[in-house]
């Protein structure tokens, strides 16, 4: 399974604040903005503990009392997790039908593009999320994996260094642009890269190996394949 960038649910809004959309179209009351930042949280607590059921049964009842795009695009994201690609497919369309300038949504479509195997596809919507957002970090990681897909290395090498100038996610993107390293053959440079890596992510108590993050697990996997192979 490639590692895309699925870090968070883009606009959850746990700090109480309702949407500009939201706020325009219902009473901006405190009773109506204490409701929602606690179903926002709930929604968040709901996808720390894994329960997908319960957040979008709750993402469902602020679509029914508000159905702005951000709340599609979000249940969209949940519904993907669970595996329900075309009710996935089709909230993060409607997401973009009410606001066609939502990047989350051409980002997360983009990723759904690309499970189904439909990369041209993907990268149109991650270079559409890129263009209405040139700060969103995840699509420009998220369009150079499938750059390196398509066995385009030297474009998604460019990718990684386009997204490593905005100085976040520099974990994840010395990672994959590692693994694009790898692939391509420049073993020198990918364990470099997977070096630099694993600096960014914590390094667990000794003894308690089966608490290692999935990620600092995935990295030191790809730095083992390479001294196998020496």
């Amino acid at each position: 399974m490639v590692s895309r960038i699925y870090l968070k649910l883009d606009d959850i809004g746990t700090d109480g604040n309702i949407p500009q959309s939201q706020s325009q179209l219902h009473d901006d009351s405190s009773l109506l903005r204490e409701s929602t930042r606690q179903v926002r949280q709930q929604i968040s607590y709901a996808i720390d503990e894994g329960d997908f059921i319960r957040a979008i049964a709750l993402l469902n009842h602020l679509i029914k009392d508000f159905g702005i795009a951000e709340d599609y695009n979000n249940r969209g994201l949940v519904h993907f997790w669970r595996g329900s690609w075309q009710k996935a497919f089709w909230d993060f369309n409607r997401a973009i039908a009410m606001n066609p300038e939502l990047a989350a949504a051409y980002n997360n479509r983009a990723n759904y593009y690309a499970s189904q195997g439909r990369k041209k596809n993907a990268l149109e919507d991650y270079e559409r999320a890129i263009d209405l957002d040139p700060f969103y970090v995840r699509a420009r990681i998220n369009r150079a994996i499938t750059l390196r897909e398509l066995d385009c290395f030297d474009a998604a090498l460019d990718g990684f260094e386009d997204a490593l100038l905005f100085r976040q996610l520099a974990g994840e993107i010395y990672a994959e642009r590692g693994r694009t390293y790898h692939l391509r053959g420049d073993w020198n440079c990918a364990i470099a890269d997977y070096r630099r890596a694993l600096k960014f992510f914590p390094v667990p108590t000794q003894g308690i190996a089966r608490l290692i993050p999935p990620r600092r697990r995935q990295i030191l996997t790809w730095l083992k394949q390479l001294d196998n192979a020496a």
